[in-house]
């Protein structure tokens, strides 16, 4: 079965389109259901002031029954789909991984040495080259 992209972004966890040369990534974590009641898609707390996602909050919590789970439970058990153009034998492929992010060297052009990174690693289905989708670093 196809990966389709998301319609819309509300129904994300997480979006990323990254373009790095010829390599192209667009990778996405869908929200899930409430584990308790089955019918809201669990997402981060609103603000009642200003009706805003707390973006810092430490748990995710379902609109509908108000079940909160924090995060290190809730992340884990999420999916993430990738459709990717491989940098080394220019096929594109797509994916399913969990989305758990471990640390990963990679080279910083910037920089001009090696770094750790937070990162999904993932391979090439074609040619086994390793591949990053890697935390937004500031």
């Amino acid at each position: 079965m196809p990966i389709t992209p998301p319609a819309s972004m509300d129904d994300c966890v997480y979006f990323t389109n990254r373009t790095l040369g010829d390599s192209r990534i667009k990778a996405w974590v869908m929200r899930e259901q409430c584990p308790k009641c089955k019918n809201g898609l669990m997402q981060k707390p609103r603000d009642p002031k200003t009706g805003k996602y707390k973006l810092r909050a430490k748990e995710y919590q379902c609109p509908s029954c108000k079940h909160q789970a924090p995060i290190e439970e809730y992340e884990g058990t999420l999916t993430m789909s990738i459709l990717y153009t491989c940098p080394k034998c220019k096929k594109s492929g797509e994916l399913q991984t969990p989305f758990k992010r471990k640390k990963a060297k990679m080279f910083d052009e910037e920089a001009g040495k090696n770094v750790t990174v937070d990162a999904v690693q993932f391979n090439c289905q074609s040619c086994q080259q390793k591949m990053f989708v890697t935390k937004k670093m500031r």
